[in-house]
Formats: C-alpha cells, structure tokens, sequence
C-alpha cells in the first residue's frame, strides 16, 4: 500500500503556472518578444549596454565620411560625424536648425572642406579627388536658380551635353517621362511654378545617372501633388538604378514616405541612426516628428542655459 501511494505521488502532475507566468517565460527565451506585463525583454548585448549587431548591408559602399569635423568661429558646427551611404539606399539627414545638417552635405559635396576627418565618394577622395567623384553625383535644392528665358527641353539638353551623354535627347525624353514634367518641355523658366522647377532641377540632376543624388530640402513648400511626383520619381531611381539618395528635409512626414533609414544630427554629433520607427521607438516617440520637437526642445533648453 505504501509503495502505492509513493508511485501515484510520483506520477502526480505537477501544478501548471498560471498563463501570465508561461508567457513570461516564453518571452524570457526569445529576446525581443513583448513582454506581457509590459516591460522590455532584453537581449544580452543589451543587458550588458551593448546595442545588438546590424545585420550586414551587401550593397557596395557609395558615399563613407569618417570623423567629420568642422569648426567656426562660434563653434564646432560638426562634432566627429560618420555617414556611410550604400547603392540604392535612400537615407534622411535630419535634425532642427544648427544641428550640422547643411554643413555636412556641403562637405560630402566637396564645397566644404572638413577640418578633421576623411570623405570617400566611390572610392575617390575628397577634396582631392573631387572632379572624379562629382561625375557620379547629382545635387538638388529648391534654392538653385533656374535661367529664365531658356525651354525646359532646351535646358536639360545643354545638361546633358554637358554631361557627356551620347544619347542625350533619349536622357531628356526619359527624364520628362519619369518626373512628369512632359507637359512643361516647351515652357521657359519664367512660366514655371516653383514646385515645376524643382521637378525640372531634379530631372536635370538624373540625367547623367548618378550613383548618388543629394537633395536638400527637394519637397519644401511643394503642393502635395507636385511633392508625389517627386517621391515616385526618386523611388523608381533608386529602385531601377540604384540611385543613392541622401536627403535633408524638415517635412518628417515625406520623410518617412522617402527614405528607408534617417541619421538625426543634434549639436553636430549623430544622436540616432536607423529605421524611421527604430529611431522613433528608442527615443518614446511616435514617429519623426515627435523626435525632431524632442530634439529642438533640447537645442532650445541649451541654448537658454548658456545665456
């Protein structure tokens, strides 16, 4: 009777946990996984304040800047920035105003020269190497003029030529189809609207098919029709070229429309680099927009605690 009772005991199931305390567990094993009363399940690398490693990008290295330094007579604009840009990626170069956002786009254009620090479009130098490296660069802002009396037709064919292209009226042609512009061939600078003109400015900047576009601000003020044409424009660049886009903007919406991954900027050092909802998710905000007021609220904060 004895060894009865010692057998059933053995074989008596055990109690089962409560479901909160199985997905707890079940939440313990798998890094990442939310946890059911909602704190965050780290990883190892995190535990240990390491942040868990990126998986390698296999697309060839476009644009590398390492150490970016650049100094006023006010101060340090650029603190040690390090950008790399890969073929068919689109990224944001954000940030509120003075955060080292327009300095660093000068510099990766050769226009700037860095105090401290290396910039390697392609593998060519800058500022040594700078004609060869501007061959595969196209650069865009709404701010750059457009000549008034010359047809739009006219005008990205002068570019063309100028770019060397051999089949310089097919570029045109392509470049009027695939920024909608067709319409608009005829027309001199003068009867553009400024959205048409920036469309014409980046047809112009993509006919000679660059490996890397840089647009500073290439959707301000635009209408939401013309700023569609040009975000469709820029995606079928980079998806069917491998265009490289590198863009500043202060419009977080189209941001998070345009590019795959933002790098913020914030006293001229980088404070956050990754996806859109990466970037919002580290810093508690909802999206981009909430980051930027975040950050601007800070700039604003320092600077009155200098005064």
């Amino acid at each position: 009777m004895l060894r009865l009772s010692a057998r059933r005991a053995r074989r008596r199931p055990r109690p089962l946990s409560r479901p909160d305390r199985a997905a707890e567990h079940r939440a313990d094993l798998v890094p990442g996984a939310p946890h059911p009363r909602g704190r965050a399940v780290l990883t190892s690398a995190e535990q240990s304040g390491q942040a868990p490693a990126a998986p390698v990008d296999p697309r060839p290295v476009v644009l590398s800047a390492r150490g970016l330094v650049k100094e006023y007579r006010r101060g340090r604009a650029v603190d040690g920035v390090d950008l790399t840009v890969r073929a068919g990626e689109r990224l944001g170069l954000l940030g509120p105003n003075g955060a080292g956002k327009t300095t660093t786009l000068l510099m990766c254009l050769g226009a700037v020269e860095p105090d401290g620090g290396r910039i390697d479009i392609l593998g060519h130098p800058l500022p040594a190497a700078r004609a060869r490296a501007m061959q595969a660069v196209g650069f865009v802002a709404g701010y750059l003029p457009l000549p008034d009396r010359i047809r739009v037709r006219e005008y990205l064919r002068l570019y063309a030529d100028l770019y060397g292209l051999r089949d310089s009226s097919d570029a045109v042609e392509a470049a009027l189809v695939r920024f909608g512009i067709g319409h608009l061939a005829s027309a001199i600078g003068t009867e553009l609207s400024s959205g048409q003109r920036t469309l014409v400015g980046i047809a112009k900047a993509a006919l000679h098919r660059p490996r890397l576009m840089i647009l500073d601000e290439p959707t301000a003020s635009l209408d939401p029709d013309i700023a569609l044409r040009v975000r469709t424009g820029l995606l079928s660049l980079s998806a069917e070229q491998g265009t490289a886009l590198l863009v500043t903007s202060h419009d977080m919406v189209e941001v998070e429309r345009l590019c795959e991954r933002v790098m913020f900027l914030h006293g001229g050092r980088v404070a956050a680099d990754g996806t859109p909802a990466d970037v919002a998710r580290r810093f508690g905000r909802a999206d981009l927009e909430g980051v930027f007021l975040h950050l601007a609220e800070e700039r604003d904060q320092g600077k009155a605690s200098v005064r």
